[in-house]
């Protein structure tokens, strides 16, 4: 199977890489490249990839790898989004903190679509701004039990 991959070619303590071609079961033994399609060196930034060449490699069946695949994307020569490459090396602290991030980002998920949910209130009107509160309702109703009404007090009279 091919493989369009980084090559590490720099020295101790400055690296820069190829993007070679290669067969992907016999290069990790002998180092044979089929094509250099490019190079990035790591400290200055942008890669220099020969995008016509990698188009060509990947039209014949040629995979990419995962960091290869994120720096095409960058320099727009394939589209899609970009791979997350450091989640397989992740240590113990690391992914409990993005396991809790994660967990944190569905709490406010769901809270954002409880609130959603709720009814949305009527807004009062402008002349009519006061709300009747619990004190005046309850006052009302024992002053209207102790009265009589008109009924009541025409058969008292009969």
């Amino acid at each position: 199977m091919l493989m369009i991959r980084l090559q590490r070619v720099g020295r101790k303590n400055s690296p820069s890489f190829r993007a070679v071609v290669v067969d992907s079961h016999a290069a990790a033994k002998t180092g044979k490249v089929i094509e250099v399609v490019g190079n990035y060196d790591a400290r200055h930034g942008e890669p220099s990839l020969k995008a016509d060449r990698i188009l060509d490699w990947l039209g014949k069946g040629a995979q990419v790898s995962d960091t290869m695949h994120n720096l095409l994307v960058k320099k727009g020569v394939v589209k899609g989004t970009k791979k997350n490459v450091a989640s397989g090396k992740l240590g113990k602290k690391a992914r409990a903190a993005k396991e809790s991030k994660e967990k944190a980002e569905a709490a406010q998920k769901a809270a954002k679509a409880a609130e959603a949910e709720k009814p949305i209130e009527p807004i009062a009107e402008e002349g009519n701004t006061e709300t009747p509160t619990e004190e005046t309702k309850t006052e009302e109703l024992p002053e209207a039990s102790t009265e009589e009404t008109p009924v009541e007090e025409e058969q008292a009279a009969e």
